[in-house]
């Protein structure tokens, strides 16, 4: 694992994280206990902070970001992600705010300034445009993103059970 120092930050790893050693973690980045960063992933905090919450996954191949210029609101929009989160392979998040217990499915990109509420199901391969607000308890799908139908409540259980599970498979790793 790469963890540099930018601009005399330090990234922050809380305790019983597993950070993959492939993965990068840069600058202004804080993340939270029983977390882990997969394969080949990035989180450049450089001119915004990131903060990953507590019992999140960040899988292989993710890309996270933030901006330095919000305009009209903001000299900085950092990345924001909660706790119980899964975000899944391939994605890209940017300078954007995902509440707790969120599932973001493969390959999705979430844009600057987007707030996701907790309990939130995010399909694979979906577009997530700037400043857009997608409410609690639905399934959300597409590009352009569509609100798809309000989630069960065997769904907002599987989204906890989803980051339960990574931090089973993130302890086996630490072993």
């Amino acid at each position: 694992m790469q963890i540099r120092t930018y601009q005399g930050f330090t990234p922050q790893i809380g305790e019983n994280c597993y950070i993959d050693p492939s993965s990068v973690i840069i600058g202004r980045v804080k993340i939270g206990k029983n977390s882990s960063v997969w394969c080949n992933s990035v989180a450049r905090g450089d001119v915004s902070f990131i903060e990953i919450g507590e019992n999140t996954n960040i899988q292989d191949l993710t890309m996270l970001h933030v901006t330095h210029y919000n305009p009209g609101i903001s000299t900085e929009s950092p990345l924001v992600i909660g706790n119980n989160v899964t975000v899944g392979h391939n994605c890209c998040l940017h300078a954007c705010t995902i509440m707790d217990n969120v599932l973001v499915g493969m390959g999705s990109t979430l844009l600057d300034n987007c707030v996701i509420e907790p309990n939130v199901l995010i399909g694979a391969g979906s577009l997530v445009a700037p400043n857009k607000r997608l409410e609690s308890g639905y399934l959300y799908f597409g590009n352009p993103l569509k609100k798809v139908r309000k989630l069960t409540e065997d769904e907002i259980k599987f989204i906890g059970y989803s980051a339960e599970h990574y931090v089973r498979v993130k302890n086996a790793h630490l072993e």
